[in-house]
């Protein structure tokens, strides 16, 4: 697909070390509440969501000068926070003490609203595989094209379809079945 005009430009500012730091904001403006609300998605957490667009910020500020421009600046981002999320949950998975199934008791003992049916959707969301999860939340709540996901995930869009259809299934089963 290729870089944008807009974003050539955008990059050259940032691997310019006279223009790096207004660029850096501009980028930052650019993409900060887009970035937060996919990784809040991913974590569902404000607080880990924040470190967690601190770090891709910092990895993008880092790694500026090896974007090759082959793609969309913004997939080249989104590739870098889908990965942190993923590296986060994943980290999250193996330290993790309390039990994820206990809420899930918890919200089926509760009286059906919408608030409640977010809340069912977001528990069964912390139960899918971190790269299940990614591509739903692009899917679902992004509305992007398995195209632009496939750009991002670097994978087939034939195995995002295949993980997006895993997903649904999952988070059918878990709310039907209040996993």
């Amino acid at each position: 697909m290729g870089i944008e005009m807009d974003d050539i430009e955008l990059v050259k500012s940032l691997q310019n070390s006279s223009t790096q730091a207004e660029a850096f904001r501009q980028l930052v403006h650019l993409y900060k509440e887009r970035i937060y609300w996919h990784v809040r998605r991913m974590v569902n957490n404000h607080e880990d969501a924040d470190d967690i667009v601190q770090n891709v910020f910092i990895k993008i500020h880092k790694g500026i000068h090896g974007f090759k421009q082959q793609s969309k600046l913004y997939s080249w981002i989104y590739r870098i926070a889908t990965n942190e999320c993923i590296s986060f949950i994943e980290k999250r998975k193996r330290h993790r003490t309390i039990s994820i199934e206990h809420q899930g008791d918890k919200i089926q003992n509760e009286a059906p609203t919408p608030e409640l049916i977010m809340k069912k959707l977001m528990h069964a969301l912390q139960l899918l595989p971190a790269k299940q999860r990614a591509v739903f939340n692009m899917k679902y709540f992004e509305e992007m094209s398995y195209k632009e996901m496939s750009e991002i995930m670097e994978t087939s869009e034939g195995a995002l379809k295949a993980s997006y259809h895993h997903a649904t299934q999952k988070i059918k089963h878990t709310i039907l079945e209040g996993k």
